[in-house]
């Protein structure tokens, strides 16, 4: 049986954080519809820089092969869900020229009910000159990853099997940052100058398979709509973690949803992999649950999420964008992205899942 997280939350544009459970419910989708109004910015005062692109990155001929587009937009539809994603360069990038240092990666992996879905975003570190070099190989690797392991990944989703999603996709996701440490020693970089968030989504094409599987290492957002309110689902990470275990016995819900995290703690053996995975050096989330019909689900990178979080404006406009009667457009989800907020001007990259 799942916890009930249904109380009456009087202020709708509120992000209200959840206990570490992430539970389902049998409850329909709202019905209705709704109009969509245009909104040059939320706030009273407008941003800082216009909201189109001023100046393209400086090329050469030497790096033609890593120049990144300002926008990417993509969608698909799979089993009861809807996939929207987007990246898009930041005011300030666009401003002075830079490069978008996000990166999103949408992929299918197999056919038919046994097709697996990857969503993964990830962030650049500010001021890294290579920062979106470092989120496209993150993206590669991890996609690479997950594509050789995708059949046994399904299999697991659809059966439930959350131990062995963990510590596989634990191990994968070490061994993409083990290849961004070597890279980085490539480059004559510390580590640190040469890395990236990662935040991903899986997502079984199955219609009766509706486990939603997030996973990922770094800074940024997972949040829900559900009832006409956000949730924020990300749990707060302590500073410090016993070293005994990367678990803590209070973190289990009802429905065994979890997050986990690793310092410097060696996986076990994975499933999906063969020989020895490099030493973990970040904190690694997981979490695999069942979503409800009529749920939006939302990944994000930074800076979308800290917007999301500190400006209550932008959660509330897009709760009354996305909820009934269904998901967006491809051109209106681009537009929702960019709904600009004075003192928010870094990249914006996000996947949203809406749950039919």
């Amino acid at each position: 049986m799942e916890a009930d997280e249904s109380a009456t939350v009087p202020d709708l544009s509120a992000l209200h954080r959840l206990p570490p459970d992430w539970a389902a419910s049998d409850a329909p989708a709202d019905g209705g519809g709704g109009t969509r109004p245009l909104v040059d910015h939320l706030g009273d005062r407008p941003p800082t820089y216009d909201a189109d692109p001023a100046a393209l990155p400086a090329a050469t001929s030497e790096n033609l092969d890593a120049l990144v587009p300002d926008t990417v937009l993509d969608g698909a539809r799979y089993g009861t869900y809807t996939l929207r994603a987007a990246s898009v360069r930041g005011d300030s990038a666009r401003f002075r020229g830079e490069p978008r240092r996000d990166a999103l990666l949408t992929a299918r992996f197999g056919a038919a009910e046994s097709a697996l879905v990857l969503v993964a975003v990830a962030g650049g570190v500010r001021g890294g000159e290579g920062a979106h070099l470092a989120a496209a190989d993150a993206c590669r690797w991890i996609g690479e990853a997950v594509a050789r392991s995708h059949a046994r990944l399904s299999e697991d989703i659809r059966a439930g099997r959350r131990a062995d999603l963990k510590s596989g996709l634990h191990r994968l996701t070490d061994r993409t940052y083990g290849k961004l440490r070597a890279r980085a020693a490539e480059l004559g970089l510390e580590p640190q100058e040469y890395t990236t968030s990662l935040r991903c989504l899986l997502l079984s094409a199955d219609p009766d398979c509706r486990t939603r599987v997030f996973f990922g290492v770094g800074s940024g957002g997972l949040f829900r709509l559900r009832d006409g309110w956000w949730q924020d689902l990300e749990p707060v990470i302590p500073e410090q973690q016993p070293s005994a275990a990367a678990d803590s016995p209070g973190e289990e819900g009802a429905d065994g949803d979890r997050l986990t995290m690793d310092l410097q703690i060696t996986t076990p053996p994975s499933p999906y992999s063969d020989g020895p995975a490099p030493p973990p050096a970040e904190l690694f989330r997981f979490r695999a649950s069942v979503a409800r019909p009529g749920d939006t689900l939302l990944l994000c990178s930074n800076g979308l999420a800290e917007p999301m979080r500190g400006e209550p404006e932008l959660p509330a406009e897009l709760a009354e964008r996305w909820g009934p009667p269904g998901p967006p457009g491809l051109p209106a989800f681009l537009a929702d992205t960019q709904l600009r907020i004075k003192g928010y001007a870094d990249d914006r990259t996000c996947a949203a899942v809406w749950e039919a």
